[in-house]
């Protein structure tokens, strides 16, 4: 303990970085408490180190939360927003291309089912297209398949 308290900013900065590493690592990012609080701990120590804060455990515990709390206030909702971007994305497998005969009408605006991979899936066209009709696998959602005509 005597070490921590005689080596108060540079245990602050490795402190501040474990925390950082948790935040990153094992949680992924995903509560940004612990990050902050790294923050805050990092920067306290930095200050320490170079003098502007006297090295007290009272001192750190202040500078920390209060430190921790404006970096919270300034950056959490462009976080938040980072953290919630989503993208969407078609991701292509070996049943896009795959053709088959179609073995009832299928007009726009409605679905047939086919049985493919012992699933049966919902079909859908953005042509009208009659039975008999050689069609290809465009693109797929989940138990719907969007086709078009070959050639």
């Amino acid at each position: 303990m005597e070490y921590v308290s005689s080596n108060l900013a540079q245990t602050l900065v490795v402190l501040g970085l474990l925390l950082l590493a948790i935040e990153v690592l094992v949680l992924g990012l995903s509560t940004f408490v612990l990050f902050f609080i790294g923050i805050g701990t990092i920067t306290t120590g930095i200050l320490m180190w170079i003098g502007l804060l006297p090295e007290t455990v009272p001192n750190a515990l202040l500078a920390t939360a209060i430190i921790s709390t404006v970096f919270a206030l300034v950056f959490w909702q462009p976080m938040k927003r980072i953290q919630n971007k989503i993208e969407v994305n078609q991701v292509d497998n070996d049943m896009i291309g795959h053709r088959f005969l179609l073995n009832t009408d299928l007009p726009v605006g409605q679905t047939i089912t086919h049985r493919y991979s012992g699933i049966n899936w919902q079909v859908r066209a953005t042509t009208p297209l009659s039975a008999g009709t050689e069609v290809q696998i465009t693109s797929m959602e989940v138990g719907l398949l969007t086709v078009e005509r070959v050639g």
